[in-house]
């Protein structure tokens, strides 16, 4: 996708055309009713929730306009929204939540989303009970109680933007402080291993190495995206009973397993019970330089829980850690496409929002090269067929990113992600039409 003209200018252009080709919602598909027609409607991922929520970011910094967000909602909003057990932040009643609290038209839509916010409380309601029973009776979590995507920790990010002074949101805190105590389970690792040590099987690994569990570090599905909420939370003043220890008890858990190279430190993905028996990790170098495995996502819950912690040392190692990866190309080759999940646009968010803090390395230099990179990995996506449209896997994330970059307004849907959250509240907004 060729641009001429100034860097900033270009990329301006290119996140505008990217966001006009994602202008009209395509027509309803008449007489399907599979589970992937609903899933497109209520995704964040791959469907028409997380394409409203860029033209909703649009539109509130006068780039887009109103009614293509809400063209979009009302796909979005089509069928019967899910609150059950596959619900969360990135699908079904709270992705739809959060793409109403983000993304809604001034003057429209408060009723629906204050019906959207009491089905996530109630959801949040019922999660939480299970959860703590499940840790009374000693028993291991699977990461869907907990994780980014579909977990509480996801749930919790929702209310940090929709009800930041709320009792939910310090409910979940100090549940997830809870996870990073050991509990007293009777299988093989006992209480050697943290708390959000897992009894499931990544969907795409061989069950063998994970019948005794494995603890995951990921942004998506892992411990650090727990240790981004902490964070950020407590960055903006919201703390509970516990908190800072728990910052530091999953720090230092990230510490044991990470492993230097001459081209820069990096973390497993997973650790699984053989691991832990040997002290190293069978994985044998970096993964993909991702927001959501890789060193970048790890790097960027360090340096936010650094900050919190007023840790300036741990902060140096994780923007070093960074910075690294930046220049690494047995990393940077790793991408699969040039989305924000696994591929280029997740790095170049995760860098963006790691430089604004930054005190120690110039990470900011490295977003021209990496915006090059990018737009290159675009343009052999689509002369491959690459034609995916949502936020986290598709073109919209690739024009929510560009468009942060060229107006500095991400924080907002970068709560998808975890790697900030807004300074303050929206204000709510009132003169509610359907």
């Amino acid at each position: 996708m060729t641009v001429v003209g100034d860097p900033r200018t270009r990329t301006a252009t290119i996140a505008a055309r990217l966001a006009d080709a994602l202008a009209v919602p395509p027509p309803p598909e008449t007489g399907d009713r599979s589970p992937r027609s609903r899933w497109q409607g209520q995704s964040l991922a791959e469907g028409a929730a997380g394409v409203a929520l860029l033209h909703g970011v649009r539109a509130s910094s006068r780039h887009g306009d109103w009614d293509t967000a809400d063209g979009w909602l009302a796909t979005a909003t089509s069928e019967d929204l899910s609150a059950g057990p596959s619900a969360g932040l990135w699908f079904g009643a709270p992705a739809l939540a959060l793409a109403l609290t983000v993304a809604a038209p001034p003057g429209r839509h408060q009723r629906a989303a204050q019906r959207l916010h009491a089905a996530v409380a109630r959801l949040v309601e019922r999660r939480l009970t299970t959860a703590h029973a499940r840790m009374e009776a000693g028993q291991r979590p699977v990461r869907a109680e907990f994780d980014l995507v579909r977990g509480l920790t996801g749930l919790g990010a929702y209310l940090a933007v929709r009800d930041p002074d709320g009792e939910q949101l310090r409910q979940i805190l100090t549940y997830l402080v809870r996870l990073t105590e050991p509990i007293p389970a009777t299988d093989t690792a006992g209480r050697a291993v943290p708390g959000w040590w897992t009894i499931d099987v990544p969907t795409t690994a061989p069950p063998e190495p994970f019948a005794d569990g494995h603890a995951d570090l990921g942004m998506a599905h892992g411990i650090a995206g727990p240790l981004a909420l902490l964070a950020l939370t407590h960055r903006c003043g919201i703390t509970v009973a516990g908190q800072t220890m728990a910052l530091d008890r999953i720090c230092r858990w990230l510490d044991a397993w990470r492993q230097d190279s001459p081209t820069g430190p990096w973390w497993p993905e997973r650790i699984t019970a053989s691991d832990l028996l040997a002290g190293r990790p069978t994985q044998p170098g970096p993964g993909r330089a991702s927001w959501c495995y890789g060193t970048p996502g790890l790097a960027r819950a360090q340096q936010l829980a650094a900050i919190a912690l007023a840790d300036t040392a741990r902060q140096q190692r994780a923007e070093a850690a960074l910075a690294a990866c930046l220049t690494n190309p047995a990393q940077l080759a790793q991408f699969v496409d040039p989305a924000i999940c696994h591929g280029w646009a997740g790095l170049i968010a995760t860098v963006r929002c790691a430089a604004t803090d930054a005190r120690l390395h110039p990470l900011a230099s490295h977003l021209p090269d990496l915006i090059d990179q990018l737009l290159r990995s675009l343009d052999t996506a689509h002369a491959t067929g690459w034609r995916l449209t949502g936020l986290i896997d598709g073109t919209a994330g690739i024009s929510a990113v560009l468009h942060a970059i060229t107006t500095d307004t991400g924080a907002l849907w970068e709560t998808a992600l975890l790697l900030d959250l807004p300074p303050a509240l929206p204000a709510q907004r009132s003169g509610d039409s359907e």
